[in-house]
């Protein structure tokens, strides 16, 4: 039996909020559970959150609503709590999923537990912070404190090679190895009921082919690429069908896009879906998956869609594209429509093409969480083994003084509060005998006032 390892996960998303990252971090929870260690989850405060369900802790520490602004709430990493969970559940390793608050956070309290950090480097940061921030100096200074974050972890993961070449471009100067993420999606298509059920409500004749879009609506996506194709496609006289599933930023545009390019009665958007099984059935229903993304770094969906037999259009020598073979697991084009549209246009000539390579792509593509996290948990294993052995430099840089100290705090307060509730337990047994004295006589003769109790406590309440 393999010794059983205690890891904390931390990322600036998690559900009811969904994203690529926010499920990463809940296979890495589910299947470091299923297989005997312990997991924690810590992210921000997030209105209506329930993780009753989960069968592993999930933290939450206090976060600011940020979600007009860039759709995310934004944590503030400074949090007690985190440092007394993490103590409590002896967490020997610490790994990141975000290089912002998820990262400060765990700069922070990593000399607290005494445990390595590592980060994981998901999604091109420096696309969203152009987007979010306007000044070229406020985004040089953002990306440099998110490279100084990244080169303070004591081991930096990507998720794919050209994520790598991303981070290398941004300034970071260390090393990273390639930890690929995996698919929560088993192998195989949803049943014909399940399908009939997911898209009973949508205009999609039998015979007609039905492309497909899964993930956020954000134009970084390549999604003007597909609706610009579309349109040339309709004009040529090609019949078909489009959904696009998710939300975003960019809705409303993408919208507005669709009816300047009047493909309002073939193009259809769903909304948001956390049904996984709904978006299984999705995937089976359609006849390709269209991608033609360049700022995603894996391409989970890309993935997602092998499992069923859907073949993906991506675009050639992008992130998405890693490890997929033109004609044989997927169809690569230029990062433009009228490269798109000849795609689409010769696929819908021979439509037997898209089976024969979804089937390839199923074959060659798919890779379950299971054996994502099974590498990653190896992994661990020898991160701890050198922390252990004195193989990772201490960080002696000022900034990190600072979050040693701001560690330390934490632990400070934990631990005040922890030794306060001691008292107050210990105050208040006493208390409680106090008034089973007081009320001792009644209790004996089987009458006693149950709302004497609260009434105490009330009147204690004012000078406790």
């Amino acid at each position: 039996m393999p010794e059983a390892y205690s890891i904390c996960l931390m990322n600036d998303s998690f559900p009811p909020l969904i994203d690529g990252v926010a499920n990463a971090v809940v296979n890495y929870a589910r299947v470091l559970t299923n297989m005997g260690d312990k997991a924690l989850v810590v992210t921000p405060s997030y209105p209506g959150a329930d993780d009753s369900a989960y069968p592993y802790p999930v933290v939450r520490y206090p976060s600011i609503d940020m979600r007009k602004a860039v759709g995310y709430m934004a944590g503030y990493p400074f949090s007690p709590d985190v440092a007394a969970a993490m103590k409590e559940q002896q967490v020997g390793l610490i790994h990141s999923h975000c290089p912002v608050a998820s990262t400060v956070l765990a700069r922070s309290l990593r000399g607290v537990v005494d445990a390595p950090l590592v980060m994981t480097y998901h999604t091109k940061f420096d696309v969203d912070i152009a987007k979010a921030v306007r000044s070229r100096m406020l985004q040089e200074g953002a990306i440099k404190v998110l490279v100084q974050n990244i080169s303070a972890c004591d081991e930096v993961w990507t998720v794919s090679r050209g994520a790598g070449e991303n981070l290398r471009s941004l300034g970071y100067e260390g090393d990273w190895i390639v930890m690929e993420n995996g698919v929560d999606m088993p192998l195989g298509k949803a049943s014909e009921e399940a399908v009939r059920e997911a898209v009973k409500d949508y205009d999609l004749p039998d015979g007609v082919p039905l492309f497909l879009f899964v993930g956020r609506l954000m134009w970084y996506k390549g999604i003007r690429i597909s609706l610009e194709a579309l349109a040339a496609l309709k004009d040529a006289g090609r019949d078909f069908r489009m959904v696009l599933i998710g939300g975003g930023a960019d809705e409303a545009e993408i919208k507005k896009t669709v009816e300047e390019l009047k493909l309002s009665d073939r193009v259809f958007f769903t909304g948001p879906i956390q049904d996984r099984e709904v978006i299984r059935a999705w995937y089976s229903r359609a006849d390709l998956f269209l991608f033609p993304s360049t700022f995603d770094t894996n391409g989970l969906v890309v993935r997602e869609a092998a499992a069923v037999g859907l073949a993906s259009v991506l675009v050639r020598d992008s992130c998405a594209a890693e490890g997929v073979t033109e004609g044989e697991s997927g169809f690569l084009i230029s990062e433009n429509a009228a490269s798109m549209a000849l795609c689409l246009d010769r696929l819908l000539e021979h439509p037997e093409k898209m089976q024969a390579v979804g089937e390839g792509a199923q074959r060659n593509l798919y890779f379950s969480w299971e054996e994502a996290v099974r590498r990653a948990r190896e992994r661990y294993g020898v991160v701890m083994e050198r922390y252990r052995s004195g193989y990772y430099p201490r960080k002696d840089r000022l900034e990190d003084e600072f979050f040693r100290r701001q560690g330390e705090m934490m632990e400070s307060m934990a631990r005040a509060e922890s030794q306060r509730k001691a008292a107050w337990q210990k105050i208040t047994g006493r208390l409680d005998e106090m008034l089973d004295e007081f009320t001792g006589e009644k209790r004996e003769s089987g009458d006693r006032d149950p709302d004497l109790g609260s009434t105490f406590w009330n009147e204690e309440d004012w000078y406790l």
